[in-house]
């Protein structure tokens, strides 16, 4: 590793004090604590549509959540703005808030991913809020609007010193042509451009290495024999002083999403963001696999 290179941390990022404070809230006195952040997020029934509660018809009700993220421990829960009002009061104090203030439904097609604010930061203060979620669909035909839209909301974040959370997300037929959405080149880059965007966290997806695919990425990646882990490290690298989530992404078998967990800290991720993963089970076993989410990023 470069000797250049330094880890985020609370005091190399140049953050105000109100920022500062939020993210210690986050890391050190809610979730796992010890620098770690756990997030429970809940934005799905935006993104993709009520079907994804079929799986525990409890999950449609957003008091399922909130309880599995204050019983099991959670650093925050990310929702919009909607659920905020009507559900947060309950839990204020108890569950840290990360407001999300975009989103799209999952109806236009990818190709022209563009989500529009649907909140404010001045909500996000309102609201009792810790933290803001952006989502930016890198390389979409829309991403100018998107990055001058993520551009007005840095600004607001600075000024009211609330952190910002990128869901930095390659989309649209160019990255699909260079190798898909889930190529270490396309996270690799969506990482840089959240650090290079102002992100104090961005959220992104563990790489998916895939020969065939990864032949139509650009030079050197397309050369490149690499591991996932290996190539997560170097994406955690490029996210620079900005700390790194990993999504959770859709249903997996156990094995795999606690092997998906261990190898993300291990390769220097600074927490997880797991939402169906957990909240598609029943209450016990969402807090019993909570636990051993817990335990391997205490590691």
């Amino acid at each position: 590793m470069s000797q250049y290179y330094e880890p985020p941390t609370l005091q190399n990022m140049g953050l105000s004090l109100g920022k500062r404070t939020r993210l210690h809230r986050l890391l050190y006195q809610h979730g796992p604590g010890n620098g770690r952040m756990l997030v429970l997020p809940i934005d799905q029934g935006l993104e993709h549509g009520p079907m994804d509660f079929f799986a525990n018809p409890d999950s449609k009700f957003p008091s399922f959540q909130y309880r599995l993220a204050r019983d099991g421990g959670y650093s925050a829960i990310a929702l919009h703005v909607g659920l905020a009002a009507k559900y947060h009061e309950q839990y204020a104090g108890e569950v840290p808030l990360i407001l999300k203030i975009n989103g799209k439904t999952s109806i236009p097609p990818d190709d022209e991913a563009f989500s529009s604010l649907a909140a404010t930061v001045e909500d996000a203060v309102r609201l009792g809020a810790d933290a803001v979620g952006y989502t930016l669909f890198v390389g979409s035909p829309m991403q100018d609007e998107d990055i001058a839209q993520l551009a007005e909301v840095r600004s607001e974040c600075d000024l009211l010193g609330m952190p910002l959370i990128v869901w930095a997300y390659p989309r649209g037929e160019a990255v699909e042509r260079k190798g898909g959405r889930d190529s270490f080149y396309a996270i690799d880059y969506a990482a840089r451009v959240a650090q290079e965007l102002g992100a104090d966290v961005v959220k992104v997806n563990f790489p998916v290495i895939d020969p065939e695919k990864d032949k139509h990425t650009p030079e050197p990646y397309n050369k490149l024999v690499i591991s996932a882990e290996e190539a997560f490290r170097q994406i955690v690298q490029s996210a620079g002083r900005t700390f790194v989530l990993v999504s959770g992404g859709g249903r997996m078998g156990d094995d795999e999403l606690l092997q998906k967990a261990e190898a993300a800290m291990a390769a220097g991720a600074t927490g997880l963001i797991f939402g169906r993963n957990m909240w598609q089970r029943t209450m016990d076993d969402a807090l019993k696999m909570t636990e051993r989410i817990k335990k391997i990023m205490l590691t």
